[in-house]
């Protein structure tokens, strides 16, 4: 057994590393407030260290003055008494001590009452007991507990005992309410100083996330990079990002372009070599191969394409919805809509109709039942479509996405087409923020969903 697993160490650490994920679990996990807390923080505890060693140091000094004070006037009402011994009843000795502003008084000789339980913390205590020894040097009993606002002093003296009464505040410094109003006052200041700066230190860090947000999901926002250095250091090479994966999208739609016009030529060429050729079996079997190839060029184009020039903005997405059921019904497949929440949603409008067109086709090739239902939420608008249909495996699911694959023949996606209706709806929900996800359908067969953020 190695020194780590044994006992006396593997128990603590397991004690410290569950201490530690608690602790985790409960520190904030926003930016500002974990700042907030770094700085905050350390700057309580040392203003507290200072003020607390600075004020005690202040506290101690000046209530062992007072107590020396209040005890020298102990010692002298001591001295008269000791001195005048023909006033025994106490009426000097009590007029000498209301001058000083104490009560004291005579009592007949005896036992000292027991000693009182200590507080914890007790300065006036400790001063009392320490000026008692040494200015007056006599058997004493003090109670600083009993009555708040006063404290009695027992000297035992040869014939007789002393009973002296002061007020609280003539041998103590009450400074806790000014100790805590020091205290209170000064954290406040500072972290009120705190929040103003880390706000504004944060804020550039929020404006950079909102802009990175907006771009991933196509859409445009002003952004000037603002802050501290670093944090426009990172707002600048943002900035270089987004023109470099501009400047690309531009280059791609151009070559996609030419590419496109090019390829349609040559097709549009086929297309009239036949209708020269005139009617007959084989014109019709080549027409019907042209016109697969168009469909097959108009895919991959779409797809490579990926819609991403369009811009975003905000639509009915009921009304949407609503012409894709009706574009289906046309079709002769009857198609059910359900839709909840607010209506208008900011997506790009054409590549999100053909993200959900693409599972609608997909869904009614292969199922005679298609339900579409959608929920506009606070932040997610997602949308299903399900329908009746032998479904896909679980397995194969993620598969399906992959382009130009193909599943088994109980559902091949796109049977007819080129296998790319899943990868491009997907295409299209990502460069939205969101996804296209499969799973098993309240109909029996296959449910496509449809997330993305509003």
């Amino acid at each position: 057994m190695s020194a780590i697993d044994h006992p006396l160490i593997a128990r603590p650490r397991r004690v410290w590393r569950r201490f530690t994920l608690w602790l985790r679990g409960k520190m904030p996990k926003g930016l500002f407030a974990r700042a907030l807390l770094i700085v905050v923080v350390p700057m309580l505890l040392l203003q507290t260290a200072i003020a607390y060693f600075f004020m005690e140091r202040h506290w101690q000094a000046v209530t062992h003055r007072l107590s020396a004070m209040v005890i020298e006037d102990v010692a002298a009402l001591i001295d008269i008494y000791e001195n005048y011994p023909q006033d025994k009843d106490g009426e000097k000795l009590a007029s000498v001590a209301e001058r000083m502003g104490l009560t004291a008084m005579i009592a007949p000789k005896g036992p000292l009452p027991p000693a009182l339980p200590k507080p914890f913390f007790s300065l006036l205590d400790s001063a009392l007991s320490e000026e008692i020894r040494r200015q007056i040097g006599r058997p004493f009993w003090i109670d600083t507990v009993g009555n708040s606002n006063v404290i009695e002093i027992r000297i035992q003296m040869k014939d007789a005992q002393l009973r002296v009464f002061a007020q609280r505040a003539q041998a103590y410094a009450p400074n806790t309410a000014i100790f805590l109003t020091w205290m209170v006052g000064l954290a406040l200041a500072l972290i009120g100083v705190a929040v103003l700066y880390l706000r504004n230190q944060i804020k550039p860090i929020r404006r950079l996330a909102v802009a990175s947000e907006a771009f991933g999901k196509g859409r445009e926002i002003a952004y000037r990079p603002s802050g501290a250095r670093e944090v426009r250091q990172a707002g600048l090479a943002f900035l270089e990002m987004k023109r470099r994966v501009e400047r690309a999208m531009e280059q791609r739609t151009a070559m996609l372009s030419g590419v496109s016009h090019d390829l349609r030529t040559v097709l549009t060429r086929f297309k009239l070599s036949l209708a020269l050729i005139g009617e007959g079996p084989e014109q019709e079997a080549m027409s019907r191969d042209i016109g697969e190839m168009q469909r097959m060029l108009d895919a991959y184009l779409a797809f490579a394409r990926g819609d991403g020039g369009e811009a975003a903005s905000e639509i009915d997405m009921r009304a949407l919805l609503a012409d894709l059921v009706s574009d289906a019904e046309r079709h002769g497949h009857a198609t059910k809509l359900d839709y909840r929440g607010e209506t208008r949603a900011t997506v790009r409008p054409d590549a999100f109709k053909r993200c959900l067109a693409n599972l609608i086709v997909n869904a009614q090739r292969y199922g005679k039942t298609v339900a579409i239902s959608a929920e506009r939420g606070e932040k997610l608008l997602v949308v299903h479509v399900d329908d009746d249909g032998p479904g896909i495996p679980a397995e194969s699911r993620e598969d399906a996405f992959r382009p130009f694959y193909r599943l088994d023949e109980a559902r091949n996606q796109d049977e007819a087409g080129t296998g790319l209706g899943l990868a491009i709806a997907r295409d299209i929900a990502r460069a939205h923020g969101g996804d296209v996800t499969l799973s098993d359908s309240p109909l029996g067969g296959l449910r496509a969903t449809v997330t993305v953020p509003v």
